[in-house]
Order: C-alpha cells, then sequence, then structure tokens
C-alpha cells in the first residue's frame, strides 16, 4: 500500500473520531442533571432517559480512558500535563479533574491528528512533516492556556458576583458564615463549591487548621484573601467605624483588586490576540514559497538544497519557536506561575553533589568574596529564584555543554547532507526562469547518477587526476552503449573533478568548531539573560504584589489584637511573588522577631517591600501595628493611582514588544528565504550572463 493511501486512511479515522470527540465535548458541556431530579414527572423522565444514559457512558469511558492512558508512558506524560494545570480549576473533584482532562486530551489529540493527517496527504514531504509536529507541539500548549485562562477568567467574573452577593447577605444577617453560605448558592458552580468550603472551614471545630487546608488549594489569591478576612472577622468581630463596616470594607477593596485584575488580563489578551497564529503562520507557508521559488527559477533549487539554505531554514524554526516563548512569557499571568510547587530536590542540587561531575563544575562557581559571586546572589534574590549560586552554575555549564554539542552536531550534519547534495547534483541547468521539463529533469538526474558512479570509481579522492577521471567517464559512455565528444567528455571531467574537490572540502573547519565553542558561550549565557528578563519582567508585578499587601495591612491593623506575626501568617497566605522570603521569616520568627525582619529586609531588595518590612519591625520593637501604619490610608490613594499608571505602562511595553516578536518570524520568512535567495539567484545569473558574453 503506498504512503499516500494510508494517509488517506489515516484521515478518513480522524475525520470520525474527530466527529465522535465533537459530540462528547458538547453532551459534556451541558450542565448535568441528577438522575433523581425529576422522580417526581412521568413524561419529563422518559424523554430524558436516552441522554443521561448517554452522559453516563460518556462519564464511564472517558474514566475508564484516564485509567488506561496512566499505564502508557508518553500518554501519562501528556495527561498529567493537562491534569497539572486543570487542577488549578477543579481542585476538589478528583472524577471531574479526571473527565476534563480525558476531555482535553481526546479533543487536542484528535483535532491535531486530522490537521496533520490532512496537510500531510496534501504535501507527503518528511520535512514538512517534522514542521507540523512541531507546530501541533506548540499549538497544543497554546490551546491548553488559552483554555485554563479562559476559565480563569470566569472564575474571576463569578468572584465579583460573589463579593456583591455576601454584602447583601451580610447586610440581612449579619453573620460572616451565613452570608457566604447564600451568596454561593445564588452565584455560578465553579465560585458556589468554593463558598461551601469556606463556610465549612469556618464552622469547622478547628477552623484555623481548616482553613489552612482550603488555602493550600484555592485556585486565587483573591479566595484565599477572602477566607482569611473572613476567618478574622468572625473570630474578633466586625468593627464599625465613621467609614462604615470592616468586613464589608474589606470586600470592597478586595472587589477593587479584582475588577483592576480582570481588566487588566482583558486587555492584555485583547493586546495580544492572534499574536500566536500570526508567529506560526510563517510555518505553512515556507514549503509553498520553496515550491514556488524553485518552479520558476531552476536556480533557486541549489540555493534552497545548499548549506546556506538549510541554515536559514533551520534559523527559521529556530525564530518561530523562540518568538512563541517569549509571547508566552509577554502573556503569562502572576499567580498561575508562581504557585506552591513541591520542594524536591533540582537536578543540578543532583549533580553537583556527584563525586566526578561536581569536581568538574566547581572550579565554575565564583569565590563568596567576589563581585561576580555578589551579582549573581543578588540577581537570584531579586527574582526570588529557589536554586543556590552553585546549582545554578550547574545549569550554566549544562547549557554549555548541550549548545556546543547541537551546534558541532549540526555543523557535522550539514556537512553529510552537503556531501549528499553533491553526489545527487544534476548538471546546471541553462534555463533562467521557468520550470525545467520532464525530459530535462530525467536527463539531469541520470547524469548526476554517471558523475557518482565516475567518483566512487575514483574512490572519491580530490587529487584524482583530469586524464584519471576522462578514462573512466569515456568507458562509462562506451558501456552504455553511447560515446561523446571529446567537448562532451571534457566539460562532463570537468564537472566531477569539481565535484570531487567540493566534496573533499567537506569536513569540520576549524572555524565551525570556534563557532561552536561561541554558540556554548552564549548557552553559558543564556540562564543569567532568562533571569535578568525575569527580573525585568516581574518589576511591576512585584510594586503591584507589595500594593495588594498593603491593602491586606489596611484592614489587618484595625483588629486590636493583631500581632506582627499573624500579619506575616496572612501575606504568607496571601503572597505568590514573596511567598517564599515570607514563610522563611515565619520559620524563625518565634526564635528572634527582630532578626527575622531584617533578615526579610535583605533578602528582598525590592525599595517598597523594603519600606513594608521597616513597619513590621516598628511595629514588633516599639509601636502598635495601627501606630505602625498611621500613614497607610492617606497613601492609599496616591499608591492606587500609581499602580493603575503601573499597568497602562506594563500592558504599553508587552504590547510594544508582543508586536514586534509576533511578527518577527514573518519578516524573516519574506527577507531571509525569500528576497536574499532571490538577490543571490539575481548575482548567479549575472555571473553567468558575463560568462556567455566572454565565451562569445
Amino acid at each position: 500500500m503506498e504512503l499516500k493511501t494510508i494517509l488517506l486512511v489515516v484521515l478518513v479515522i480522524s475525520l470520525s473520531g474527530c466527529a465522535g470527540l465533537y459530540v462528547i465535548s458538547q453532551l459534556l458541556g451541558r450542565r448535568e442533571v441528577l438522575l433523581w431530579s425529576d422522580a417526581g414527572s412521568g413524561g419529563g423522565t422518559s424523554s430524558q432517559q436516552p441522554l443521561r444514559w448517554m452522559k453516563l457512558w460518556i462519564s464511564s469511558f472517558l474514566l475508564k480512558s484516564y485509567a488506561v492512558w496512566m499505564k502508557v508512558l508518553p500518554l501519562r506524560y501528556y495527561a498529567g500535563k493537562v491534569r497539572m494545570r486543570l487542577a488549578v480549576i477543579y481542585p476538589y473533584d478528583e472524577l471531574e479533574l479526571r473527565r476534563q482532562t480525558m476531555k482535553f486530551a481526546y479533543g487536542i489529540t484528535g483535532t491535531l491528528t486530522v490537521s496533520i493527517t490532512a496537510l500531510t496527504v496534501l504535501n507527503p514531504d518528511a520535512v514538512f512533516l517534522l514542521s507540523m509536529l512541531i507546530v501541533a507541539a506548540v499549538l497544543q500548549g497554546l490551546i491548553l492556556d488559552g483554555y485554563i485562562n479562559r476559565l480563569e477568567t470566569k472564575l474571576l467574573e463569578q468572584l465579583l458576583g460573589f463579593y456583591s452577593a455576601v454584602r447583601h447577605a451580610y447586610h440581612r444577617h449579619g453573620m460572616v458564615t451565613d452570608a457566604i453560605e447564600e451568596a454561593g448558592e445564588t452565584t455560578g458552580q465553579e465560585i458556589g463549591v468554593h463558598a461551601h468550603l469556606i463556610s465549612e472551614a469556618l464552622e469547622d471545630s478547628d477552623p484555623d487548621n481548616a482553613l489552612e487546608k482550603y488555602v493550600e488549594t484555592a485556585p486565587s489569591r483573591y479566595l484565599k484573601a477572602f477566607a482569611g478576612i473572613s476567618r478574622l472577622v468572625a473570630e474578633y468581630g466586625d468593627r464599625k467605624r465613621a467609614e462604615g463596616s470592616l468586613y464589608l470594607r474589606g470586600i470592597s477593596r478586595l472587589t477593587g483588586e479584582v475588577q483592576l485584575e480582570l481588566i487588566r488580563k482583558k486587555r492584555l489578551d485583547y493586546l495580544l490576540k492572534g499574536l500566536h497564529v500570526i508567529a506560526l503562520l510563517p510555518v505553512f507557508f515556507t514549503k509553498p514559497i520553496e515550491m514556488w521559488a524553485r518552479g520558476h527559477f531552476p536556480l533557486m533549487d541549489s540555493f534552497y538544497l545548499s548549506k546556506a539554505g538549510m541554515l536559514i531554514k533551520a534559523g527559521l524554526f529556530l525564530t518561530i519557536l523562540l518568538s512563541y516563548v517569549l509571547l508566552q512569557k509577554l502573556k503569562s499571568e502572576e499567580e498561575t506561575p508562581y504557585r506552591v510547587k513541591p520542594a524536591n530536590r533540582p537536578w543540578e542540587a543532583r549533580v553537583y553533589a556527584h563525586r566526578v561531575l561536581g569536581r568538574v563544575c566547581r572550579p565554575f562557581v565564583p569565590p563568596v568574596d567576589s563581585m561576580a559571586n555578589h551579582r549573581i546572589s543578588q540577581l537570584l534574590k531579586e527574582t526570588n529564584h529557589r536554586l543556590r549560586i552553585e546549582w545554578f552554575q550547574v545549569r550554566r555549564m549544562s547549557a554549555f555543554v548541550l549548545s556546543f554539542v547541537v551546534t558541532l552536531c549540526a555543523f557535522l550534519m550539514l556537512h553529510h547532507l552537503a556531501q549528499q547534495r553533491i553526489m545527487t547534483e544534476p548538471p546546471a541547468a541553462s534555463s533562467f526562469f521557468g520550470a525545467l521539463p520532464k525530459d530535462a529533469i530525467d536527463t539531469g538526474r541520470l547524469e548526476a547518477q554517471r558523475d557518482a558512479a565516475v567518483m566512487r570509481e575514483m574512490e572519491m579522492s580530490g587529487t584524482a587526476g583530469y586524464d584519471a577521471i576522462a578514462l573512466s567517464v569515456d568507458t562509462l559512455q562506451a558501456n552504455f552503449g553511447g560515446g561523446g565528444s571529446r567537448e562532451e567528455i571534457s566539460e562532463v571531467a570537468r564537472r566531477i573533478m569539481d565535484k570531487l574537490q567540493r566534496w573533499n572540502r567537506e569536513y569540520l573547519k576549524w572555524w565551525e568548531v570556534g563557532l561552536a565553542i561561541l554558540a556554548g558561550f552564549v548557552g553559558y549565557q543564556l540562564p543569567l539573560w532568562t533571569v535578568q528578563f525575569q527580573r525585568w519582567m516581574r518589576s511591576m508585578d512585584m510594586r503591584h504584589e507589595v500594593y495588594q499587601m498593603l491593602t491586606m495591612i489596611a484592614i489587618l491593623r484595625e483588629l486590636e489584637r493583631i500581632s506582627v506575626e499573624e500579619i506575616l501568617e496572612w501575606l504568607a497566605s496571601y503572597a505568590v511573588i514573596f511567598r517564599i522570603p515570607l514563610q522563611k521569616c515565619l520559620l524563625n520568627y518565634g526564635h528572634n522577631p527582630e532578626d527575622a525582619l531584617v533578615e526579610l529586609r535583605k533578602v528582598v531588595v525590592l525599595e517598597d517591600f523594603q519600606r513594608l518590612a521597616d513597619k513590621l519591625l516598628l511595629a514588633s520593637e516599639k509601636l502598635t501595628v495601627a501606630d505602625a501604619f498611621d500613614d497607610l490610608d492617606s497613601d492609599m490613594s496616591y499608591q492606587f493611582e500609581r499602580r493603575r499608571l503601573d499597568y497602562e505602562k506594563s500592558l504599553e511595553v508587552k504590547a510594544g514588544w508582543g508586536r514586534m516578536i509576533g511578527f518577527t518570524p514573518m519578516y524573516a520568512l519574506v527577507f531571509a528565504y525569500l528576497v536574499i535567495p532571490l538577490i543571490w539567484m539575481s548575482f548567479e545569473q549575472m555571473s553567468l550572463y558575463f560568462e556567455q558574453l566572454q565565451k562569445l
């Protein structure tokens, strides 16, 4: 069976599977009706029974397929990746989490399989298939990120309605738990689950422990802050000030935070909308452009198959992947990437502890009293990186070795492909424009095979003489039942001699080793540049989180019995970027509060956070919490306007960088893959014209 027939069969099967998966997703997307909800109605039960049976069968199929996927290593890896992302949205329902995981996995794999199969049928090429697989790997991550982002946005929108419902219910009841329970019944299903869990935690016999368990798995920092405020008010009671209820003012502040975050997310999505697709479009146009150029300009065939053409193609694919990664960095939200992860020992630590590998890496660790050590340590502190300097240097050394080996192997592969191209290279065509006729192509392929036979007879020696090559050509032509004139034999001999010389020049050069070393140095600096880029991207986000901490403290300071340690506990549960330094401070606070806060101030070098640490230090020594933060109210309006302006600047910067990064692959495709080859072809044609004029 031919390849095209096999691909057509796969296409038909994939289309059928995709249609079935679409029906499954539509059925599961509807709100499920409980089987006993219509027990009292006769006609409704009979009409709904087939649909309920279908839903139960589909649910059972998804759960069974989840168990099957967990037994196959590649499928288990992908399902685990999807599950890890969806666990943020479905943290409390294991069965629903498994169903949603398999829904997404089947939908993505089915759609991408159909698309890749259809495109491969239209263009059965191995390189094109490889590029499609790369695009599929990129697209599935993009679709997953978009799906999670949409769910998080939906959760924030429901959270606004939930806060409003809690306000109205609190006015009626005056009880925190009753207000939360009633509000959860009137809002969306996703937020209603969290409302019920918060209410249960507040009514638990050990509310602090129950609330701590909820905070560890809560999908949003605003839910954590709301749960914390509700716990404080439920325990210490509400405070009625001139401005109103402490609890309601706290909800108002959280509502403002959610509104600002929701506006920022929607505007950022709008500004970066479609840039991922634009960055991936060149993958689909590389092959059509190449086929068009090779079909209309025969000289372009030699360019695209040369080392320069292969390097440009590889560079184009790298540009596309790099642009996609940078766009993901620009669009990434603060909360999801910085969620608490298990403190597993990193692989860099195991490498550094190895007896042999650690001995190799230790000389590359800068001394403790050196400026390089200080700069790297400061950079890691500013970004709250979990790696030590020694482990970070192991990562840099690994990047150096990997970049060097990959570049060196790429050069060796290019030389090998160039030698293969020389062996199958037909004679230069005399036509400059238009496609060559089929008989000319067949004749060129036959002559290339004869040239390769003569080259192998010469044992691929670059020092083979003209006479020996001409004699071999004459003998070969005689064996094929024909002979050529002396001019034809001379032309073929010179062509083969040129091929032999070019074939023998395809070996690893010293400057290529130098370029591989240079690529290794670039790889060595890449982890450092990545952390610096991360620091630049997070500088505004860190200031915004400090402002959110001040919002939390503005509520906590009105409680008479609140202590600095309790404030640190609430801030640690509310924080995302500064969680690790706050947790370390809490561990050391019981031993020596002053030293713990001073160390916290040293670890985080952000000026706004240092001022916050100074006020906490004053509150732990001499002043009360209310006196230490007595100027907080007068500063909040200024901070809010400053934060709003920072958001606008951040969005403008990200939008500018996003447009530049998103259109870079398209520019590279047009100029590097079309304009530059056309310019090269023009110079080649000019040189051929001059040679023909000189022969006149």
